[in-house]
């Protein structure tokens, strides 16, 4: 009995809803184990890094500031998104655990985009960020508040949860009469909906608006800050100035390229040509994985401000483990 027939429930003659989806993952790549313990390792290692800046901005006052609150929402997000994907990854296919409940494998496809969703508009923040920092610095500390960075986080998860929530409520109106095997490494929406045997015009529809939701706007609008902070760059008069500003800017672009191009390239090169779903696969995991862990690195761990806060902690946690003269007076008389 093949996964089609293990997976397959019929409701009634018209619709047929599956008990579960077959997660294929790669065909006929040999030691493709060790790619999954690479991931197991990324996955570690995006938990400390992210979780180390999250503990460091919670724990140092000076870093209560509006910057920061974008920095540990990108940092949360990361944390979040790689937990949604990669444990359930590793126990699919290093465990050969392939089946997913069908209700199991809409959750999973809602997480991975929410996040992902989420991390692009919180790149948009972080340029808005910077452009009012260099195009009008002596109204930054006005314009960027507390309660203006917190609403525009906010603006951003309710507007991709309401997005993403009724991408995936599509599924749900789909047949599956054909194959459940899905040519991914997770419950991706593009392999999931395209199983179906009824009208998908309105899923691809969401995809569309998806994707100009998603990566098309926040692109648009990140590369309308970097023209307007680049005419205000351009007015500045000497050169050193222009240098040390644009270098605040460095690690932002360099998260941008990071989280943007990977995707941009792999729908460019789906809707111009025929791209192998090995190559798919592991072009859509590392960019669903490795900026989780780059970020931390790039725009906060490399920093001085944060780099002083964490030697701050250092030393706290040093003077609070050693003893008092007191302490040590007391024990000494106990010895004796």
């Amino acid at each position: 009995m093949g996964p089609e027939e293990k997976a397959t429930t019929v409701f009634n003659d018209t619709f047929i809803r599956p008990k579960q989806f077959y997660l294929s993952g790669f065909s006929n790549i040999p030691h493709a184990k060790y790619f999954y313990v690479f991931l197991c390792f990324v996955y570690i290692m995006t938990v400390i890094g992210n979780g180390l800046l999250l503990s460091v901005i919670y724990l140092v006052k000076t870093l209560h500031t509006p910057k920061y609150m974008i920095v540990f929402n990108l940092a949360l997000t990361d944390l979040c998104g790689s937990t949604a994907l990669i444990p359930k990854l590793l126990d699919t296919f290093l465990f050969d655990r392939r089946y997913i409940v069908y209700e199991a494998c809409l959750s999973y496809m809602f997480f991975v985009l929410f996040f992902g969703g989420v991390q692009s508009w919180t790149l948009v923040t972080m340029s808005y960020d910077r452009f009012i920092a260099i195009c009008f610095p002596l109204r930054y500390h006005s314009i960027v508040t507390k309660p203006a960075i917190a609403a525009m986080l906010l603006f951003a998860w309710v507007f991709v949860l309401s997005v993403i929530a009724f991408m995936v409520g599509l599924i749900d109106r789909l047949s599956f009469c054909r194959s459940l095997v899905v040519e991914s490494f997770y419950c991706d929406h593009g392999p999931v909906y395209r199983l179906a045997c009824n009208d998908t015009s309105l899923n691809y529809m969401m995809i569309i608006v998806g994707v100009i939701i998603i990566i098309c706007v926040p692109l648009l609008l990140i590369a309308l800050t970097y023209v307007c902070i680049s005419i205000a760059l351009s007015r500045i008069a000497s050169g050193t100035k222009r240098v040390k500003a644009l270098k605040t800017c460095t690690s932002h672009l360099i998260l941008v390229a990071i989280f943007f191009l990977p995707i941009v390239s792999t729908n460019i090169a789906a809707l111009t040509s025929y791209i192998h779903p090995n190559a798919r696969i592991i072009n859509s995991t590392l960019t669903h994985t490795l900026p989780a862990l780059l970020n931390p690195i790039i725009y906060s761990l490399q920093t001085e401000e944060v780099l002083n806060s964490i030697r701050k902690l250092c030393r706290r946690n040093r003077i609070s483990n050693t003893p008092t003269k007191g302490e040590l007076f007391i024990t000494a008389k106990m010895r004796h």
